[in-house]
């Protein structure tokens, strides 16, 4: 089985390395800990705060499979800081909400990155997907749970 691409800006792979590393040598060892404590109360069979350090335990663990993983798959996205004729990977693009007149700021990036607390959208989310490659002044259609919404690209930045 082919496994998926996961494209990171540079920020973003650093990001995930930082974290896989602190899962690794701070979290393994704090949940380690615990269930030790925990193993010390005596009987597991009843033990809540057994069966919570090993549940979390195991979600740990999987959170650094997951992370390896996309970290293995990785291609980097650089910006190379001049204009571009159409939204890519790792711009910075300004849209107009249309009906609104609201203007949105968004970095497009992979799916791994993407933080709307941050302003960070993927690539595959319905935003990203409308604008990528379209030029500035484009005007495009999302498909929202509120309906149509439609945008105008103001600016791109790379």
């Amino acid at each position: 089985m082919v496994e998926k691409e996961t494209l990171l800006t540079p920020d973003g792979l650093v990001k995930l390395e930082k974290e896989l590393e602190h899962l690794k040598t701070v979290r393994r060892r704090e949940i380690a800990n615990r269930i030790k404590q925990a193993l010390e109360f005596g009987d597991i069979s009843e033990n809540s705060e057994y069966d919570d350090a090993k549940n979390e335990q195991a979600f740990v663990e999987g959170r650094i499979i997951k992370l390896e993983k996309m970290l293995r798959n990785a291609r980097i996205i650089e910006s190379n800081g001049t204009g571009v004729d159409a939204v890519t990977l790792g711009c910075k693009v300004k849209l107009k909400d249309l009906e609104t007149d609201y203007v949105l700021e968004y970095v497009v990036v992979g799916s791994a990155e993407a933080d709307p607390s941050e302003a960070k959208i993927s690539n595959e989310s319905p935003v990203g997907k409308a604008i990528m490659g379209q030029p500035v002044g484009a005007t495009v259609e999302v498909n929202a749970p509120v309906g149509i919404i439609r945008y105008q690209i103001m600016e791109i930045q790379h």
